[in-house]
This record gives C-alpha cells, sequence and structure tokens, in this order.
C-alpha cells in the first residue's frame, strides 16, 4: 500500500525537503502541502491523507488547534487522518499538548532523513510514535507543568495486569520489554494492551500515556 501524506509547515524550503524526501521512496506519496493549520485542515478535508506531517507554529491557526480540528469525529467527514507533529524539542512548549489533542507521534525536526521516513509508516500503520529515549522524558516534563492530577474513572475499569501494563507503557517501554518484565509472551501483552486501549478509549499509546500521567497513575521520572 501507498502512504499518503500531507506535509504542513510554514517555511517552503522545509515544506519542499520533506517532501523530497518521503517522495523519493515507492511507499509514500506526498498529496499536498500547506503553509498554515487552516489550510492543512481545508486540504485533509479534500485529499484526505492517510498521514499529515504537522508543524506546531505557524500563522492562521496552528498544529495544535489544526491537529485537534483534524482528529475530532464529524458526520460529514468519517476520514480521520494519523497526525505525526513535527518539533523542534528545546524550543516548542507546546508537543504534550499537541498529543493530547489527538496526534499519533511527534518527530524532532532534526532526525534523519530514514527516521522522517520511518515515522510516516509507523504511524500509517495505525501504531503511536513514542521512542522512549525521547519521548517519555517529553511528557515527564510536561506532565511536571500540568494541574494537579485528577484520577479518571476509566482507569477503574483496569484489571491490576492491565494497570501494570499501563504504567510500563507510561516509562516508555515497548510491547516486547514489557512482556521481558513481566515474564509473559508478546502476543499477551498485546492483547492486554488492546483492551487497555478499548476500555479507556485511547487510539494509540500516545494517548493512553497521556491518559497516565493525567490520573496520577504514572508520576514525572518514576
Amino acid at each position: 500500500m501507498t502512504v499518503s501524506v500531507l506535509v504542513v509547515d510554514d517555511q517552503a524550503m522545509v515544506r519542499a525537503g520533506f517532501s523530497a524526501i518521503l517522495d523519493a521512496h515507492d511507499d509514500i506519496h506526498v498529496i499536498g502541502q500547506a503553509a498554515d493549520g487552516a489550510e492543512a485542515v481545508r486540504l485533509a478535508r479534500s485529499l484526505r491523507p492517510d498521514v499529515v506531517l504537522m508543524d506546531i507554529r505557524m500563522p492562521n491557526l496552528n498544529g495544535i488547534d489544526a491537529t485537534r480540528e483534524l482528529v475530532r469525529p464529524s458526520r460529514g467527514e468519517p476520514h480521520i487522518p494519523r497526525v505525526l507533529v513535527l518539533t523542534t524539542f528545546d524550543a516548542d512548549d507546546y508537543v504534550y499538548d499537541a498529543l493530547a489533542a489527538g496526534a499519533s507521534g511527534f518527530l524532532l525536526k532534526d532526525a534523519l532523513p530514514e527516521e522522517l521516513v520511518q515515522a510516516v509508516r509507523i504511524v500509517a500503520a495505525g501504531d503511536a510514535l513514542l521512542a522512549p529515549s525521547v519521548t517519555r522524558r517529553l511528557l515527564e516534563r510536561f506532565a511536571t507543568q500540568r494541574p494537579a492530577p485528577r484520577r479518571a474513572q476509566a482507569l477503574a475499569e483496569l484489571t491490576e495486569r492491565e494497570r501494570e501494563i499501563l504504567v510500563l507503557i507510561g516509562r516508555g517501554l515497548s510491547n516486547s520489554e514489557i512482556a521481558s518484565e513481566l515474564f509473559i509472551a508478546e502476543q499477551t501483552v498485546k492483547t492486554h494492551v488492546s483492551r487497555i486501549f478499548t476500555k479507556l478509549g485511547v487510539r494509540d499509546r500516545v494517548q493512553a500515556v497521556i491518559l497516565a500521567f493525567d490520573s496520577g497513575l504514572v508520576e514525572p521520572a518514576s
């Protein structure tokens, strides 16, 4: 299958560069470019890309609000693209909010070309780009700036094993790492993760981690 991508950034050179990198691969096709969030929403509605590569700081409509608009279910627009947020880690203080808005992951703008390609493939496949080495630190950083945690009622639906796995997800562990940690089969972990997502009403690991932090189940630097 070919992954269709909409590239969104207010800098023309950046858009052109990312588009060239992605279009060089047979399984990825850039079907449009947008210079701001408002244009991104319009084009996404008409072009229906699989993945939207979204910058955060843009005029007219920023990437956070654009992401929230794109992933919100709508009667007239059943297609919901996956959003991969682009950011500069040291500069953007809004990445946590972008993930909370419904983004499926984020990528640093200084990532290697092959990392960009792989990130698009991961997100298009329905997985969340949640690299333990970077994303965990980022989420912990922003979790310390959030208001006092509120216990999510949905957590009450989880079994003890599911809560245990959710904590490990929040710490950035992959399914295989969780399996090793708990001495269970990786397929068993996948089954538990699927049930966790269903009970919590989340789409992917990013949203599950955000809920774990917001509810207080996972603490910063835990």
